[in-house]
């Protein structure tokens, strides 16, 4: 995992201007991107639907010199790099497993 982005938690603003508190689950590097996997959190007192809390990606763009997150161009995209954050998980699940 690139140490540039650690565990840790951090808060985004919507289209809508709604402020979203996310997890950082992992980080790869895929197609000459980085791309970052979240989970949304919870907070105190907050509904949350079932639906909201599935899987963010974003990705790495560089603008102005500076890293900012984007969400991803197409579904293609999506659907690929999706793919690659489970395949990366299944790998480390693998690795685990022999390590017992």
């Amino acid at each position: 995992m690139n140490d540039n982005y650690g565990s840790n938690f951090i808060t985004v603003t919507d289209e809508a201007g709604n402020e979203i508190e996310l997890e950082h689950l992992n980080t790869i590097e895929w197609n000459g991107n980085t791309y970052l996997a979240f989970f949304p959190t919870e907070q105190e007192g907050e509904e949350v639907d079932d639906e909201e809390m599935g899987l963010i990606i974003l990705k790495v763009l560089e603008e102005n010199g500076e890293d900012i997150l984007s969400t991803l161009d197409s579904d293609e995209e999506m659907d690929a790099v999706y793919a690659q954050f489970m395949e990366h998980l299944f790998d480390d699940e693998d690795e685990d497993d022999e390590d017992e």
